[in-house]
């Protein structure tokens, strides 16, 4: 390139910066002040130590994935006079001028100094077509561009004198390229440990309890936790925070409880009481402590809550922090806590009660023995397999995820219970944590279930090393009247692998999850006003830095609740909360309600009791079929759903009591149906309650195994009944479809034969 080539374009440089300052006014300043407000914040730190570690280190900016940048429409400014451009020359040949255009797309000079502004071939090539339709359609254009295209059309300009008001105009829908640096600060999430200066404050001890399942970590956590003068237990699961704040009460330690749904205050006038028992996600990183508990804390690794006990380890403020967990967590926690510039005493403890794995699968339900325990991963199969215990004259208790957690209680309950008749339990791994169960030997009827990865992709796996050891632990436990458990398959096949799972070893944890908080979104939202939630927290992964010990948490949840809400109009932080809501995208009653509350909340109406009772058309009715329990699991979760926003908008939500009230009657009568499921799933229809009288298929055996639909004849074929729109909705599969309707045919044969020799008589 010659000498007059790289001056020519050094001028451009210098006339696109001059023109950038120009175009911005006082923004510069205002990022300043804004930058200044937020120093106020608790999670200031996050801005102000991002900001030295990216000043020393810009060489190593991350190249954002602008496939996520969506370009804005562009605004002209109206108060421009664009008839100045053509009175001093003359009117634009349309013709000639987009030939110019295309010849100014085509320069690698021009692309390269593009790419050197942060436009990559992509955003090049999206600015320009929104540049080239701004040149063509508009009236009039401004007098310094009108003279600069009309200077090229007739051979007195170059062609590179475009560019700077190319730029100009990228930047205009592309916003990001301008505030690409204070983004990218934003995002930086490399040192965690600083996001929390109050426990950085204080010279904690880590304490950490390790063994497997039943052998008394919590138990010995526990009991430093109740000689505390204040202390906070920090679970997994609303059943775990519910017992421990039941038995600290039951020493005489006034304990408040803590969850998403429930604010239970012991003090007649409301006082915090000194220990508070809690799920994780609710603990308080700004409340002193002397003494913290965190139990399974192998769950930092979860792709979608990892953040919650991250944010616990790093940020509760206790002088005595207990974790309790798996081994394979032990060697991960100590190099976290190098950052911290904390050290970590390990206790490590035995299994209480031993289990064995057997040499024999079960096989056949005709097997079965009280005390056991039939481990499903999915509804469709506890439907099934309880139907058919019930054919066998047994009684068995059902526990899985979705049902409220009074009702597994209850059915946990019914199962511990020596003088009930229901000695056999079905269950999903929900029972892997938060429930005291007195089974003697756990039969897994599948070892493969259905997972979502770290990119938020669902896909069926064998379980895990880890998953199979929770799940096994569950046999035989330590004051029960099983003091030795048993583990076995349903089927021969399983057994083998079953062994070879539970022989190897925990995997060790490598990483912990990240979550981004409301203030760096807000200071997102503060560069990029005009993007949508969704869009922000895109563009927030894509650039956010990590290193070797976090990733950020799966975000998928969060981004289908934000799409589903944008059109409604709420403001940032509003909308932040109600995408964290904890609610189940799969069930259509509770996203439509989730809906119907947020435009309520946008129209700044109250959501009253009679709202509620309207909307979920209470009362309701004592469940008729499976579909019908079903709806009132989903109308449960409904109002779990208002309790959690009514803790974080109580003007909004202001009948939080009466609320309660009707969820504990609802709770009743889910109860009442789970008592009944096996008459529940015979009613269901004629056709489903032939197919649910069958047996449980045997599981897929690998990754992408796949079932074909049966033909059904009659009304089982047709879309309205409802067996097909229960495999429709995957409440229950093709195969178990085939094998109860075997199962309910036999059944049904010596009824029919009945029926037919009162008709000879006749």
């Amino acid at each position: 390139m010659s000498v007059n080539r790289c001056m020519h374009i050094f001028r451009l440089q210098r006339r696109m910066s001059a023109l950038t300052f120009s175009s911005t006014g006082a923004l510069p300043d205002s990022r300043v002040c804004y930058g200044s407000t937020v120093r106020s914040n608790q999670h200031s730190h996050i801005f102000l130590s991002c900001s030295r570690s990216i000043s020393s280190n810009s060489s190593s900016s991350t190249t954002p994935d602008t496939s996520l940048f969506v370009p804005l429409a562009f605004k002209a400014d109206g108060s421009v006079d664009g008839s100045v451009g053509a009175e001093l020359t003359q009117p634009l040949d349309k013709s000639e001028l987009l030939k110019v255009l295309n010849r100014f797309y085509k320069r690698k000079e021009m692309q390269k100094l593009a790419a050197d502004q942060g436009l990559d071939a992509r955003l090049f090539h999206q600015a320009f077509i929104s540049f080239r339709k701004y040149v063509l359609e508009m009236n009039s254009l401004g007098a310094a561009l009108h003279i600069i295209l009309n200077d090229i059309c007739c051979g007195a300009g170059h062609i590179d004198d475009i560019f700077p008001y190319f730029m100009l105009h990228a930047k205009q829908i592309f916003p990001m390229l301008d505030c690409m640096d204070d983004l990218r600060k934003i995002s930086d999430l490399r040192v965690p440990a600083n996001w929390y200066p109050e426990a950085r404050a204080i010279q904690r001890k880590v304490i950490f309890h390790a063994g497997p399942t039943n052998s008394g970590k919590t138990y010995q956590a526990i009991q430093r936790y109740l000689t505390a003068k204040t202390g906070v237990y920090c679970g997994p699961l609303k059943l775990l925070a519910h017992e421990i704040f039941e038995k600290t009460n039951d020493t005489g330690v006034m304990c408040d409880l803590v969850t998403g749904e429930d604010r239970t205050f012991m003090d007649p006038e409301g006082r915090a009481a000194g220990h508070v028992a809690c799920t994780i996600e609710m603990c308080s990183v700004t409340t002193p402590y002397e003494v913290a508990v965190i139990d399974e804390i192998q769950m930092i690794k979860d792709t979608s809550r990892g953040w919650a006990w991250t944010r616990a380890l790093l940020g509760l403020c206790a002088e005595e922090i207990h974790v309790c967990g798996e081994p394979a967590a032990i060697d991960f926690v100590r190099e976290l806590m190098y950052t911290t510039g904390e050290e970590m005493e390990v206790h490590t403890y035995q299994r209480l009660t031993p289990f064995s794995i057997l040499d024999n699968a079960l096989e056949s339900l005709d097997n079965l023995r009280p005390g056991d325990c039939i481990v499903c991963f999915s509804k469709n199969d506890i439907y099934s397999i309880s139907r058919q215990i019930e054919v066998r004259g047994l009684e068995c208790a059902v526990i899985y995820g979705s049902l409220p957690p009074g009702t597994k209680l209850s059915q946990a309950k019914k199962f511990n219970d020596p003088d009930d008749p229901c000695k056999i339990l079905v269950a999903t791994d929900a029972i892997g944590m938060g429930l005291n169960l007195s089974i003697k030997r756990i039969i897994f009827n599948s070892l493969v279930k259905p997972n979502i990865n770290e990119k938020g992709e669902k896909q069926m796996e064998t379980i895990s090393t880890s998953q199979a050891l929770q799940i096994a632990g569950r046999a035989g436990r330590f004051s029960s009247k099983f003091t030795e458990g048993e583990v076995t398959s349903m089927h021969r096949d399983d057994l083998l692998i079953l062994k070879d799972i539970l022989s190897r070893a925990v995997e060790p944890i490598q990483t912990a999850g990240l979550h981004p908080t409301a203030e760096q979104i807000e200071m997102f939202a503060y560069h990029l006003p005009e993007a949508t939630l969704s869009n922000l927290i895109d563009i927030f992964v894509s650039l956010s830095r990590v290193d070797g010990l976090y990733f950020v948490c799966n975000i998928d949840d969060f981004k289908f609740l934000a799409d589903m809400i944008q059109h409604i109009p709420l403001n940032l932080r509003s909308r932040y909360v109600f995408c964290t809501a904890p609610i189940n995208k799969k069930q259509p009653f509770v996203c439509t309600s989730f809906l119907k509350f947020a435009r309520q909340f946008s129209r700044d109406e109250p959501l009253t009791f009679d709202w509620v009772c309207r909307h979920i058309s209470w009362p309701l009715p004592a469940p008729k079929n499976i579909k019908d329990l079903v709806h009132l699991e989903a109308a449960h979760d409904v109002l779990d759903l208002y309790l959690w926003l009514s803790y974080r908008f109580m003007d909004m939500f202001p009948d939080t009591a009466s609320v309660r009230e009707i969820q504990h009657v609802l709770d009743d009568t889910i109860q009442q149906g789970v008592r009944n499921i096996t008459r529940l799933i015979r009613a269901t229809d004629p056709a489903a309650a032939e197919s649910l009288g069958r047996g449980a298929a045997a599981p897929p055996r690998g990754r992408g195994a796949t079932t074909r639909a049966p033909r059904l004849g009659g009304r089982a074929g047709q879309d309205s009944s409802l067996a097909s729109r229960l495999v429709k909705d995957g409440l229950l599969t093709p195969d178990l479809l085939r094998q109860l309707q075997s199962e309910w045919s036999k059944e049904a044969a010596p009824q029919r034969q009945e029926g037919a020799r009162k008709n000879k008589k006749k």
